[in-house]
């Protein structure tokens, strides 16, 4: 019995033992993981980093979560395992974890969002009244994770109020809907203000670009529309007479009342096959800053700003979501010419014959971010204007994500 007790008691030592890092031992060994690209070089020593701080105080808890600021998602992985077992290690033996340094990091939003969502994960471990009394206050938060559990509490509060509370209702989920961005929650929410009589403008809500000036067909047989800088990429002349597919052809306009920003060419125009349209809009934007286009087609496409190549993807009929793609871009303040390009190809199966485009203006966290016109108004504007475009760039992986 003896032997067994010295062996748990080995074992406790072993779960509590403490390596004692100074400052500058943890920034190394944070900067060792932040170093490894995501080809994985480095591992070895961002592995061997994650041992030593696995080890390290509970106290430096906070300071490996800054570590998460700009950090790869291979980086941000090895942090977020070290992260856990120094917690869970704590835990393990009866220890106390800095709840107070942990809720301050938590309420810090300029911190990483991934950090600051890991801190209250453990800072919910050891206060039951973290979520309670954090959430709520989160509503606007720009991790979209907070703002969603923040949401997801009003719609509840919501849904729990009787038939005589219609006022209040409405009240709450017009509240929640203030700080919604993922589309199943702002679905909800517009249902159940409309079965209230209260009616939801999305496009407003999420920022959709619906009124384009558009031209085309341009050439897409075999893909080769793609790669091939036609008229459009090279000046944007809306009086213009340019060759095309089928002939000579000129800018017209398309629009769309799709409460989800939806423009259907194949409807609205004609169901084009191995056919390159392009389509522009103008953004009237209050000041210089830095935004998000999120858009979702089936189609393959690439987009400009300001003549500036943003990205690209050639890519047909993976399907079309809201947020399916996101390009990060700086708009100059004031007016900001948008050139889309917009390729269909020559399948004929029933499934691949969607030729539709859906885009918004946001800010990194997917709150709308509204021009300071009307977007009819913004369009008008690019009438008998003659805007050069920038050099063709190549496209790369590192301009937007899915």
């Amino acid at each position: 019995m003896s032997h067994f007790r010295n062996g748990c008691a080995a074992l406790i030592m072993a779960i509590v033992a403490v390596t004692n890092l100074s400052a500058a031992d943890l920034s190394s060994q944070i900067t060792a993981i932040r170093n490894v690209s995501r080809e994985g070089q480095g591992n070895e020593a961002a592995a061997a980093a994650v041992r030593t701080l696995s080890n390290a105080a509970s106290s430096d808890l906070v300071q490996i979560l800054s570590g998460f600021e700009n950090a790869s998602p291979l980086a941000a992985n090895y942090l977020r395992n070290a992260v856990e077992t120094v917690a869970d290690r704590h835990l393990a033996a009866g220890k106390s974890l800095p709840a107070k340094p942990l809720e301050g990091f938590v309420q810090e939003r300029s911190n990483d969002p991934r950090a600051r969502r890991l801190a209250f994960e453990i800072l919910s471990k050891v206060d039951a009244t973290a979520a309670d009394r954090l959430i709520p206050k989160m509503l606007l938060d720009p991790s979209p994770e907070f703002r969603r559990d923040a949401v997801q509490r009003l719609i509840v509060e919501a849904e729990s109020l009787g038939k005589d509370s219609t006022d209040q209702a409405k009240q709450i989920y017009r509240q929640a809907l203030s700080g919604a961005t993922d589309s199943d929650l702002v679905k909800k929410i517009s249902a159940s203000l409309r079965k209230l009589g209260d009616e939801v403008d999305l496009v407003s809500h999420f920022g959709f670009l619906t009124d384009w000036r558009i031209v085309g067909p341009f050439d897409n047989h075999d893909f080769v529309g793609f790669d091939i800088a036609y008229a459009p990429e090279k000046e944007l002349d809306f009086a213009a007479k340019l060759k095309a597919k089928e002939g000579e052809v000129t800018w017209g306009e398309i629009t769309t009342a799709d409460e989800f920003g939806i423009v259907d060419i194949a409807k609205s125009l004609a169901p084009h096959k191995g056919a390159v349209m392009y389509l522009a809009t103008s953004y009237e934007s209050a000041a210089d800053r830095h935004v998000e286009f999120r858009f979702g087609t089936p189609n393959a496409w690439k987009l400009w700003v300001n003549g500036q190549f943003l990205f690209g993807r050639d890519e047909y009929h993976r399907g079309m979501a809201i947020d399916q793609y996101r390009v990060p871009a700086k708009l100059n303040a004031g007016k900001n010419v948008i050139l889309l390009k917009l390729c269909q190809n020559e399948q004929t199966d029933d499934w691949a014959q969607r030729y539709q485009i859906q885009i918004r203006v946001c800010d990194p966290s997917g709150v709308a971010v509204l021009p300071v016109k009307s977007k009819s108004e913004s369009t008008t504007r690019l009438d008998n204007q003659s805007t050069p475009q920038s050099e063709r760039l190549t496209a790369s992986a590192e301009g937007a994500s899915e």
